[in-house]
């Protein structure tokens, strides 16, 4: 706070009684809050589009350096204007908003103290490529203006892309990009966009099926100036971007001993406060490698038993039998989607048993697109929205089939789908908060811990009914145990890529090329793996905490829909909202 504000702020509390004050705070704030809202839609054109606001019509957004110090800068004045309200002076409710947007502030500007968060831009999973493939499953398709937009956007894109280009350039300068081997085949999942003609691309899918709202005449136009667009727009631009890849960004890919990010300038630094970051902990690595280690040797005991349990004397030999027998694995892509669609809706049947609020949006199974599914993860979700038409989306990889055993499936659907990210995200979405929270908020220590969370409300389901899915849900969770060792093994011990693997290999009973894609997205992704077993831990722990302090008057149901009320909150703030449901439970 300046001095002239805080002099103001003074003179208020002088000549002003408590009350007006009060007024004052929750009047300044909810302006405040409806300021930084307005900027979010105005900045985010796919946030605008996914709520139905028009003003993001036709636009992608700003990839550029000038961006991003552009918005760094009203992200300060925001910031300014935040702390020059009392935040002991507003109503609970506005207080957890203000905390919120004073975290999500704070760590926008501290993030950008670093280059790395200037310039490395993309991962190995991901890139404006896969930005502009999302575009037909993220569109709404009614109107007319529906598709204006759909089509400029795709005009748009090799403008786009210069842009990202450009701030990239700046990256190789300064011997900021990603790890030469966890990159390789990166050009694929840019060339397997661009087919041979408009009809055969991925973007000609909103033209299957004209609208009833569109004329024939109309929808023939639509259709010529879609060629045009989809060629010298979405090929054009990926052509662009493919050649920049190969040719300036590949060849100056880190090619160290060690690919972690603290072998960067500043790099230990830089990865300290992504630990921070994603955990909203204090936490150092040290002491996350630490607590991986011990999560680590707990998992693998109880492995040990359920080795015991199928008949196997060592754990080693049952993952052996679970990662080489054909029984495991399904026969071809069909009856994958089959299995795990028909799985989803087993799982849909218990969720009025574990929640009391449930989102109106549904969900569908789907395959990841072609063009980006292969050396990408086993599965994902893709959130929808109702002002858009769009089903929250439970994406399944369909390559490498002799990588994804059956018995991964029901911790897997836990967690992408229902009772994880569809539901919580779609609940999220729908809540009566304000739009900031329920669509801009994202805390990924949140919204992972509650989906490995989930996968364990899959043992109250009954779905884990035979040995080998039962080790299937103790892989997944070693797999987030893992990562705690081998995120920071990498970026702050100085591991080898071959180290992580081979720990990997040790300690899951995940598939070799499932581990592999893993390993390449802790490389080139610092920190975010460290999430998922935080967040779990500490909901865990705060269900212990209930289940203790209200013994026979312990309410799953009504634990659940408290943690999730808020939508996705740091776990601070998170502890502080289950203890307060806690003393109003005993008080009642």
């Amino acid at each position: 706070m300046n001095r002239f504000l805080a002099a103001s702020a003074l003179a208020l509390a002088v000549a002003l009684p408590l009350p007006a004050l009060a007024q004052d705070a929750e009047e300044d704030f909810t302006v405040l809050r409806e300021d930084v809202w307005q900027w979010a839609l105005d900045n985010s054109p796919w946030l605008a589009t996914n709520i139905g606001d028009r003003r993001g019509d036709g636009q992608l957004g700003d990839p550029s350096m000038e961006g991003y110090d552009r918005r760094l800068g009203e992200t300060r004045e925001f910031l300014t204007r935040l702390e020059a309200i009392d935040e002991d002076a507003l109503p609970d409710n506005l207080a957890i908003d203000y905390a919120l947007l004073e975290r999500d502030f704070r760590d926008t500007l501290e993030a950008s103290e670093y280059e790395q968060d200037r310039y490395i831009t993309f991962t190995n999973r991901g890139g404006p490529q896969n930005t502009i493939a999302g575009l037909p499953y993220s569109s709404p398709l009614f109107t007319m203006a529906d598709y204006d937009s759909y089509l400029t956007r795709l005009e748009s894109f090799p403008e786009y892309i210069q842009s990202f280009i450009a701030r990239n350039e700046g990256g190789i300068e300064r011997g900021l990009t990603q790890p030469c081997e966890p990159m390789a085949g990166y050009e694929d999942s840019i060339s397997g966009l661009i087919a041979e003609s408009p009809e055969q691309s991925v973007w000609w899918q909103a033209f299957d099926t004209r609208p009833s709202g569109i004329a024939e005449s109309d929808w023939e136009q639509l259709q010529v100036r879609a060629r045009s667009a989809i060629s010298e727009g979405a090929f054009e631009g990926l052509g662009t971007f493919l050649e920049y890849y190969q040719e300036d960004y590949a060849p100056n890919c880190r090619a160290g001993a060690s690919p972690g990010i603290g072998e960067t300038p500043g790099g230990q630094d830089y990865y300290a406060y992504r630990v921070r970051s994603f955990t909203t902990t204090e936490m150092t690595p040290q002491e996350v490698h630490d607590l991986g280690l011990s999560e680590v040797a707990r998992i693998r005991a109880e492995m040990e038993e359920v080795a015991a349990e199928a008949g196997f004397d060592t754990r080693e030999a049952f993952i052996e039998h679970l990662r080489t027998d054909p029984q495991y694995y399904p026969e071809d892509e069909e009856s994958y989607l089959e299995h795990t669609a028909a799985l989803a809706k087993e799982i849909d049947g218990w969720m009025p048993r574990l929640f009391g609020k449930l989102p109106r949006l549904p969900y569908t199974v789907q395959p990841i697109p072609a063009a980006s599914a292969p050396g990408n993860t086993t599965a994902y979700y893709e959130r929808g929205s109702i002002a858009t038409g769009q089903p929250g989306i439970y994406r399944l990889n369909l390559t490498e089939l002799d990588q994804r055993p059956l018995w991964e499936l029901p911790a897997l659907g836990v967690h992408e789908a229902v009772p994880g990210h569809h539901h919580q995200i779609s609940l999220q979405q729908e809540m009566d908060i304000h739009p900031l929270r329920a669509n801009g908020t994202y805390f990924t220590v949140f919204v992972e811990g509650w989906g490995l969370y989930s996968e364990r409300l899959g043992i109250e389901m009954g779905l884990y009914d035979t040995p080998a899915k039962e080790m299937g849900r103790l892989s997944y969770e070693m797999w987030r145990a893992s990562r705690l060792v081998v995120d920071t093994g990498i970026h702050s011990l100085g591991w080898t890529r071959q180290q992580a693997v081979d720990f990997m290999l040790e300690n899951t009973a995940l598939s070799p090329g499932n581990i592999s894609a893993e390993v390449n997205r802790y490389i080139t992704w610092p920190g975010q793996a460290l999430a998922y077993k935080l967040g779990e831990l500490k909901i865990r722990e705060l269900r212990v905490r209930a289940e203790e302090a209200l013994g026979e008057d312990f309410d799953l149901r009504a634990f659940h829909d408290t943690v999730l009320e808020n939508g996705a909150i740091p776990l601070d703030l998170l502890e502080e909202q289950v203890d307060a449901w806690i003393a109003e439970e005993m008080a009642a």
